[in-house]
């Protein structure tokens, strides 16, 4: 005889919430939203249509369900398709693994050691997979936590109601399941969103200190969205913006490329200094603000910021060793000054200070060697534009790096860095047909040591050696 047990769902539930009480909250996924608290969005209350989709997205969200995984896109593509844009890149999350993933898509790469990814390939396209995060009670040999608490190593599955609460921010933890084209949200991500918040999900001390990179993605989010960030957010970052220091060079430099180089420099330099973080990115720069807030330094930060967001604006490229010359200009030019009181010939003392900062910087944001030759170049140039006679002119308008060195004069003398007749010379150089910019850099017969004053001086001593050779 079978006995038929029913089991009373809801006093396991209250089991559940009771040793919750007892897991300490400073552990990553301690704080677990209540799952029966989400909501599902149906086709009708959203905007997201299949259509804008990537074709290649849609074939790895079918092809997963089809091997009987839960697959669901996630995180920016959602919010993007959400606010009506178009996302750079769709992400999916899964409960595969990353083996697993691999299994189904022969074309499929596994990627990362903090938190491994699949790649799957498209020709240039790439679909990055995500097995869900769980939320694991202590730390173990697939998660590992340093002194600060921040994640070193988070290798630990879950399900979808544990990956949600791994996520930073509300309105990037929104699944959209291609089963029924529904829009799942566990933590208030579409009230955020209607309402134009950035809210971290958990407590914002402890998601900062598990990853400080968090505060950087704060800004960026909130200046490219237009969002404002929820008070609890701002309130910590003051104590945590210290953290930052702590975070490898390499990841830096990436952040910083996404924070610049993507349209919003201006608004994000503006907000990064509001909040304190830009000086732990370039804390050499910030002095230097600092000593002449409303001096050309600043001015030609923000005019180059400028610049750099309508060329991107306009479809333009913009280079990134260009705009890390600009952040350090003012550093190198100051401590050149310093080298040249101290007797330095000034291309040494150039020279020299460029190194010197370049060294300290790299330790903050780990700039790749082609872009410090680039900025080392740049720089160079500048002393160089002072000469406009005989040959050097046309030398240094040969120079492959002239028009990035121009430019950076340019920007120099339209915020008073430079003399703007000097910059106005050079533009009238470059336009004018070899015969004129020979009469343009002839030397002036003011100048002692022009070349009829040597033939004079010639002239005199040959007549004085003949003088001399008859007597």
């Amino acid at each position: 005889m079978i006995n038929t047990i029913k089991i009373n769902t809801t006093g396991v539930k209250n089991v559940l919430n009771f040793f919750k009480k007892f897991i300490p909250s400073s552990l990553p996924g301690a704080e677990c939203p209540e799952v029966d608290k989400f909501r599902v969005y149906a086709r009708s209350e959203h905007n997201i249509s299949r259509s804008q989709i990537s074709d290649n997205a849609l074939k790895v969200l079918y092809r997963l369900q089809k091997e009987g995984y839960e697959a669901y896109l996630v995180g920016g593509c959602v919010r993007d398709l959400l606010l009506g844009r178009e996302p750079k890149d769709f992400d999916v999350a899964t409960n595969a693994d990353p083996e697993q993933i691999r299994r189904v898509f022969r074309n499929c790469r596994i990627i990362g050691r903090r938190f491994r990814l699949a790649h799957v390939h498209f020709g240039r396209e790439v679909i990055e997979v995500a097995t869900f995060r769980g939320a694991a009670e202590q730390q173990n040999d697939k998660q590992m936590l340093n002194h600060e608490g921040r994640l070193l190593r988070d290798n630990v599955y879950g399900t979808i109601e544990e990956d949600v609460w791994r996520r930073d921010f509300t309105v990037n933890a929104l699944y959209y399941n291609i089963r029924d084209f529904s829009v799942i949200d566990y933590v208030s991500g579409m009230d955020d969103h209607k309402a134009a918040t950035l809210r971290l999900i958990g407590e914002p001390h402890t998601r900062f200190r598990e990853d400080p990179v968090r505060m950087l993605r704060a800004v960026r989010f909130a200046v490219k969205l237009s969002f404002k960030l929820h008070p609890d957010c701002e309130n910590a970052i003051p104590s945590t913006v210290h953290l930052l220091s702590s975070i490898p060079s390499a990841r830096l430099y990436d952040e910083v490329l996404k924070l610049f180089l993507f349209g919003y420099a201006l608004q994000s330099f503006e907000m990064l200094r509001h909040y304190g973080l830009f000086q732990i990115l370039f804390p050499d720069t910030e002095k230097s603000l600092t000593r002449q807030e409303s001096g050309f330094p600043r001015l030609l930060l923000l005019k180059a910021l400028e610049n750099s967001d309508n060329r991107i604006a306009e479809g333009k490229s913009v280079t990134a060793y260009f705009l890390f010359a600009t952040f350090l200009w003012e550093p190198v030019r100051l401590l050149a000054q310093d080298k040249m009181n101290k007797g330095i010939a000034e291309f040494i003392a150039y020279q020299d200070a460029a190194n010197e900062i370049i060294n300290k910087q790299v330790k903050r944001t780990a700039l790749p060697r082609h872009i410090s030759l680039a900025m080392r170049e740049v720089w160079s140039l500048q002393p160089r534009f002072t000469s406009r006679t005989g040959s050097k002119p046309s030398r240094l308008l040969s120079h492959p790096r002239f028009r990035a060195g121009f430019d950076f004069l340019m920007l120099r003398a339209e915020t008073g860095g430079a003399e703007l007749e000097l910059a106005q010379w050079w533009q009238t150089y470059q336009q004018v047909d070899e015969t004129e910019q020979r009469k343009m850099t002839q030397p002036s017969r003011k100048n002692p040591s022009s070349r009829s004053g040597r033939k004079r001086t010639y002239r005199k001593r040959t007549s004085s050696s003949a003088t001399e050779s008859k007597n």
